[in-house]
């Protein structure tokens, strides 16, 4: 934690209304922000002309960030953005649970995980324009190898999880910050994202890991249960479900390779380049599916975690592409059968597998849990 008692999270927290100001003006002068905005805005032109574009794109960003002083701010103009984002990349865009949630209480939204940016940003959506306050984002340190990626989600009411901290004590102590910040979190009144286990679901098979569970317990003084502290928290599970997954494709070439050679290594910006294709890649329709607000006592980290899943399995709302994949083309158009068969086909047959699997796995997980 910071050493500062008055501010006992300050290295993972959120930014903020006061520190927005100095972080735009940041921002606006950092070279290298300006350049991969470029590159991500012009992907063509930026290679042969990006020293004119560059003093463009700055200039229409500071237009953007002027008036911006606060997280609230900030948040329309990002809102603004994800607007355009949903024209230009969905279908259908609906939600459903939301009338479960009351308006001055502050949840644990604990959701399976697809896309690094987009699944709480869809969340952030429905909470948005059915009068609730947004979320704050758990988000790990292995992203923001950049400072100016960090300085953009901590803008975004995004909260550091240190993924790469080293030896038995360090990992320790980041573990007690994280479950003691989303403890406070919430007990204040701010509601929290996090996904049901580390890193993507790549294979389609949504399952919480328990140890995020009992993450959140070990923050709590001796003598509180494990079933006391998660009631407190107000944990709902959340199930999101894409259409088409921008990054299908990676997934699948990766998961071909884990499968065939043991090990798969990533190139050094991977997880940046997958944030701005699932930002910008096509996704069909999406439906976010918000549960119950778990009731009961849950004794176990396992038990809970099997409420979750039973929650996020039986809610996820299953597309052409899962219903394709499973073999299930009763009722699926022509259409939706073509546009499916056209983004396998691009695929050798062993990353087909995978990618079929991806789609299968929410049938499959969803019928296991009917006939259970």
């Amino acid at each position: 934690m910071s050493e500062n008692p008055q501010d006992p999270y300050a290295d993972i927290r959120p930014y903020n209304d006061d520190e927005v100001g100095p972080v735009v003006v940041r921002l606006l002068g950092n070279a290298e922000f300006i350049d991969a905005l470029t590159r991500f805005r012009f992907p063509l032109s930026s290679r042969w002309v990006g020293f004119l574009l560059r003093p463009l794109v700055r200039g229409v960003l500071k237009r953007e960030l002027s008036g911006v002083d606060s997280i609230d701010t900030m948040q329309q103009v990002i809102a603004s953005y994800m607007q355009r984002m949903i024209e230009r990349t969905t279908g259908e865009l609906s939600f459903s649970g939301l009338d479960r949630l009351e308006p001055d209480s502050a949840y644990l939204f604990i959701s399976n995980h697809r896309d690094i940016a987009m699944d709480p940003a869809f969340v952030n959506w429905g909470l948005f324009h059915h009068g609730l306050q947004t979320v704050r984002i758990a988000i790990g340190d292995n992203l923001l190898r950049k400072p100016y990626v960090s300085d953009l989600m901590r803008l975004n009411k995004s909260f550091i999880v240190k993924r790469s901290a080293k030896g038995v004590r360090e990992k320790l102590a980041a573990l007690m910050e994280l479950s003691s910040y989303i403890n406070h979190s919430v007990h204040s009144g701010h509601s929290i994202w996090i996904a049901q286990r580390e890193g993507r679901a790549k294979d389609g098979n949504d399952q919480t890991d328990p140890a995020i569970l009992k993450m959140l317990h070990v923050s709590q003084k001796k003598g509180a249960t494990f079933a006391e502290a998660v009631k407190k928290l107000n944990i709902v599970p959340v199930a999101i479900s894409y259409e088409y997954d921008p990054c299908d494709a990676a997934k699948a070439r990766e998961l071909r390779a884990l499968d065939a050679e043991g090990s798969y290594e990533k190139s050094q910006f991977e997880d940046i380049d997958s944030i701005a294709r699932g930002i910008t890649g096509y996704k069909g329709d999406v439906h976010v599916a918000f549960g119950e607000p778990v009731q009961g006592e849950f004794d176990t980290a396992e038990a809970l975690a099997a409420e979750i899943d039973r929650q996020i399995h039986a809610n996820y709302k299953l597309h052409s592409s899962n219903l394709i994949a499973a073999g299930d083309t009763a009722g699926v158009s022509a259409d939706k059968q073509q546009q499916y068969q056209q983004r396998i086909s691009e695929l050798d047959e062993g990353a087909r597998t995978w990618f079929e699997r991806m789609y299968a796995y929410p049938v499959i997980n969803q019928r296991t849990g009917m006939e259970s």
